[in-house]
């Protein structure tokens, strides 16, 4: 399918696992708010028949298709899979949306202006920017995601305020630029583990304020699992970042 919007083949890849019933919400929502982009569906064999909805979407709308994983194997390795299906077919925009409705699709054209600016390889939909903002949002979350930043920025130094936030644009140079077979967390650190790739591969970052609201149908993925796996990869990148940082001035 031939493009026409300014940036050229755009394509947002939503991983799915049992949204059956808020992801059409957000795929009508967004084809309104950017008709101009596509969809890719990536679907780790949703029991709730996510999947199927999707294909017969895909039969009758061109913009979109459906990657069918056969497990659930973590949103890292969806998103992989969603990245490396759409290097293969020459887009130039690739973008990550949640499928739940947290990620409002009338933020989405203004998350794509930000790579109007040449110079930008990642624009990220963020909540803690002036202008950003949380709905409906348990405090306890809050706290987490706040907290959560701040040791990122503490730790790893981006100088990225959201640098866990799932609202993406990657420009494709960027992403053929990285390693990704190097890019091993599941969880929601794999935003934190992009965003120091991107950042260390000397890419440049927009953040742009967005409204995230909370999950109206089905039920959170975030776990216990899922934060200890980013407070334990947080903790290791820091240090070996120290690390090099002591090696580098002793070799002064």
């Amino acid at each position: 399918m031939s493009s026409s919007h300014p940036l050229g083949r755009v394509l947002v890849v939503i991983p799915t696992y049992n949204e059956r019933e808020s992801l059409p919400i957000t795929v009508k929502g967004l084809f309104e708010s950017a008709p101009d982009v596509e969809l890719l569906v990536v679907d780790d064999n949703s029991p709730d028949g996510t999947g199927e909805w999707a294909e017969q979407l895909s039969a009758s709308d061109e913009r979109v298709q459906v990657l069918h994983r056969t497990a659930k194997d973590g949103l890292g390795a969806a998103y992989l899979a969603g990245f490396d299906w759409a290097l293969a077919r020459g887009y130039d925009v690739i973008c990550e949306m949640d499928a739940d409705g947290s990620h409002r699709p009338q933020d989405f054209p203004r998350l794509l202006a930000a790579l109007d600016d040449e110079s930008i390889d990642l624009a990220i939909g963020s909540r803690w920017v002036p202008g950003g903002s949380v709905e409906n949002w348990p405090k306890h979350r809050e706290f987490l995601s706040r907290g959560g930043n701040i040791y990122v920025k503490v730790m790893l130094g981006l100088g990225i305020n959201d640098a866990t936030a799932g609202f993406r644009a990657f420009r494709s140079r960027m992403l053929q630029a990285l390693d990704l077979g190097n890019v091993a967390s599941h969880g929601y650190c794999f935003q934190v583990d992009m965003s120091r790739n991107v950042i260390e591969a000397g890419g440049v970052v927009a953040e742009v304020p967005i409204t995230f609201v909370e999950r109206v149908h089905g039920v959170s993925k975030m776990s216990g699992s899922i934060v200890k796996e980013a407070l334990g990869r947080v903790t290791v990148w820091g240090f070996q970042k120290r690390g090099r940082q002591l090696t580098q001035i002793f070799r002064r």
